[in-house]
């Protein structure tokens, strides 16, 4: 069973937290959450936030109040032990590593000690999870950076960073959603637009999903920009059984 805070957050919201830590299995214990209350259409929540180690719960005062629905909250405990497998959402990012885009990855070489082929490989093999957005809208917050490519992030931040724009810092990657000051290290590009205000649903990814980069050529790039601005690229979404401990794993 996980040890739960329920902390008020003003006087209408509640941050369930996990732990203290960042960690795959308190991120998988938050989606979870997030999830269950979701099936459970709880009258008077808004909206369900999830972060790395904690969730924050929006609700209508007027509808429902803090104890009655940390009451109801606490009967997650018992859902983890009965909870099912889930399904592995693994949305497919084409990048284009080098070229324009990738303007620190000779110096990932020198960092890491690594070739750019291998670089690129390693960094396009891992499934990341989202474990958050936030920072910019649509930012995804990846964990599963493999160590060999860890890297500081720059001493001096680039004042302008393109939407797009695929980075390492520190113990992360991720993808600039749109133009913004940026200290991490750039190794790629993807065509894809991660925040578009103008489409239906403006955030492309949602939490708990996972990203797989895939490499792609500067002409593939280009061509997959021009369908994306046409509207007719839909990246291709994998989903396979989660064989992890999902939702906690009920311990």
């Amino acid at each position: 069973m996980p040890d739960m805070r329920f902390l008020p957050a003003g006087d209408s919201a509640m941050v369930v937290e996990f732990g203290k830590t960042i960690e795959d299995e308190l991120n998988r214990k938050v989606h979870a959450m997030s999830h269950w209350i979701e099936a459970k259409k709880i009258p008077g929540v808004i909206e369900i936030i999830p972060t790395f180690r904690s969730l924050m719960v929006c609700y209508d005062y007027h509808v429902i109040k803090f104890a009655r629905l940390k009451e109801i909250l606490e009967q997650f405990n018992t859902a983890l032990s009965n909870a099912e497998k889930s399904i592995k959402k693994i949305r497919k990012v084409p990048c284009c590593y080098g070229a324009r885009f990738g303007v620190d990855l000779a110096d990932m070489e020198k960092i890491t000690g690594i070739d750019r082929d291998e670089i690129i490989r390693i960094h396009s093999s891992i499934d990341y999870k989202i474990y958050m957005l936030g920072f910019l809208p649509g930012f995804v917050y990846l964990g599963g950076l493999d160590k060999r490519l860890e890297a500081p992030r720059l001493k001096t931040p680039r004042l302008k960073i393109q939407p797009g724009a695929v980075g390492i810092g520190g113990s992360q990657t991720g993808v600039y959603p749109i133009a913004s000051p940026g200290g991490w290290r750039l190794i790629g590009g993807t065509p894809l637009d991660f925040y578009n205000p103008d489409r239906e649903n403006p955030i492309l990814c949602e939490a708990g999903e996972y990203i797989r980069f895939v490499p792609v050529n500067i002409d593939e790039y280009y061509d997959i920009r021009h369908m994306v601005l046409k509207g007719t690229y839909q990246p291709e979404i994998e989903e396979i059984p989660d064989e992890s401990k999902e939702n906690g794993g009920g311990e």
